[in-house]
């Protein structure tokens, strides 16, 4: 009997171990590629391997523990951003297009307010803007996503130590004039800075860090565009985890969102899509290096909102995705480039475009252009920027004259990719994972389950 008890005693003791150790997740970092369902992650990881020659794969999939997730919400097989964020961020499956609610229009808890309310350090960050349908989910209730003046002010309320993006979209309404949203940031004690020079000026324990003020408030460009003087998600993923350390150094909640995976991937424009899933990977290395002098209190765990683009490695052409080396800007800034060659009516030639195609995404030189590709080129320039006479593609963050199109379909064709749609698709979306608790992701997963999964991690 007293060996028994013995027995008994040991046992429970051991449990009470491991209870203890699966809640040691003091620092969760939860990273989310909006957008990146599995084809974009290999895809970036073939082009990582092939063209770019490294013997690793990506970080994220050295990661031990690896899954996949469903995406599907409450009123939809194929989500939207806003019922995606929702369910990743409260546990709850709501409707397209609410935010922080659930289909009855009541509230839901995301997790970063549980963990803010324990007393974590909390930060959001994206390279979108943080008014966004993801980082919104992390702090928000509103019926609907496009509700940016009230999302804003929730964000001014929330308390949380930091909060990132490009713009916020509420500061004015929708007749152009300023809103008082930047007063309600004041007045919350929220320090607004811009910009790379605006991480070095931070003194507030609460902060909102945003591109450089500007007309462009929905992202901070594309990687690929290479513009020096913007925001990067390296630079606004440190500078997060420099304020947490700062105001929260035992503890704290960090949601990082690659925002613009899922913009490039809705043009369809693969290049761009590969970079900004490299750059992604690249902002994960800063948690990853956390964890690393911090292995029994990290959790890092990677997943997905849903897929875009439905996005396949392999057409019908051997795929050469050495040719997106070649490509210089994202499908956004060229179509942009040649609105603004039609809107200014400069004398422009075919042979001037054909030396821009050369310079900027190598074709004719390193990507092959066959005669009939290249007078269906010609004829929709001629329409589109000589003309002034063309349909426009409509996505959801940017609409593409004919032109653009046939340029980035002829780029994708050659490099071996493929298309299935410019929205959301229904695929699944992958689930990574490395830390304390890390093993409870490694099932079949459903995406209102990883908040509570992260929560036990914790010992919520």
């Amino acid at each position: 009997m007293k060996l028994k008890k013995l027995l008994l005693g040991v046992l429970f003791a051991s449990a009470a171990a491991l209870s203890l150790s699966a809640a040691d997740a003091k620092y969760i970092f939860y990273f989310i590629g909006d957008g990146m369902g599995m084809g974009p992650v290999m895809t970036a990881q073939s082009y990582n391997r092939v063209i770019l020659k490294n013997d690793k794969p990506l970080l994220m999939m050295q990661f031990p523990t690896v899954s996949w997730c469903q995406t599907y919400s409450a009123s939809s097989l194929i989500t939207d951003s806003a019922a995606a964020g929702t369910a990743l961020s409260t546990g709850t499956k709501t409707r397209n297009s609410m935010l922080g609610m659930a289909p009855d229009t009541t509230d839901v808890t995301s997790i970063a307010r549980i963990f803010k309310d324990a007393g974590y350090g909390v930060g959001v960050v994206t390279s979108v803007a943080p008014d966004d349908a993801t980082p919104g989910a992390f702090y928000a209730h509103v019926p609907n996503r496009g509700m940016y003046y009230e999302i804003g002010k929730q964000a001014a309320s929330s308390g949380y130590d930091f909060i990132a993006g490009a713009g916020l979209r509420g500061r004015k309404d929708k007749e152009g004039k300023a809103t008082d949203l930047m007063d309600v940031m004041a007045q919350n004690n929220v320090q607004v800075v811009y910009g790379r020079d605006g991480v070095k000026e931070i003194n507030s324990d609460k902060v909102m860090l945003l591109n450089t003020d500007g007309p462009h408030d929905w992202d901070i460009h594309y990687a690929i565009d290479s513009l020096a003087e913007n925001l990067t998600l390296p630079i606004i993923t440190e500078a997060c985890l420099n304020q947490l350390l700062k105001n929260s150094p035992d503890k704290f909640f960090m949601m990082v969102e690659g925002g613009l995976i899922d913009h490039a991937l809705h043009g369809n424009d693969g290049g761009a899509a590969i970079i900004e899933t490299l750059n992604f990977d690249e902002s994960l290395k800063i948690a990853y290096d956390f964890y690393l002098a911090h292995p029994d209190e990290t959790l890092i765990v990677v997943t997905a909102d849903h897929d875009t683009g439905g996005l396949a490695l392999g057409n019908n052409r051997t795929p050469h995705l050495e040719y997106f080396k070649y490509q210089r800007v994202s499908k956004e800034a060229f179509n942009e480039y040649c609105k603004s060659l039609a809107r200014n009516r400069m004398v422009y030639r075919w042979e001037d475009m054909r030396e821009y195609l050369r310079e900027n995404f190598g074709f004719f030189d390193h990507v092959p252009v066959g005669e009939k590709e290249e007078a269906r080129l010609k004829e929709l320039f001629e329409a589109a920027v000589v003309l002034r006479n063309s349909d426009d593609q409509k996505t959801l963050y940017a609409n593409f004259n004919s032109f653009a199109v046939e340029v980035f379909r002829v780029l994708n064709n050659a490099a071996g990719v493929g298309f299935t749609t410019t929205s959301h698709s229904g695929n699944p979306v992958p689930v990574f994972a490395v830390g304390a608790g890390s093993d409870k992701f490694m099932h079949l997963n459903n995406n209102n389950n990883l908040p509570r999964l992260i929560l036990e991690a914790a010992g919520k």
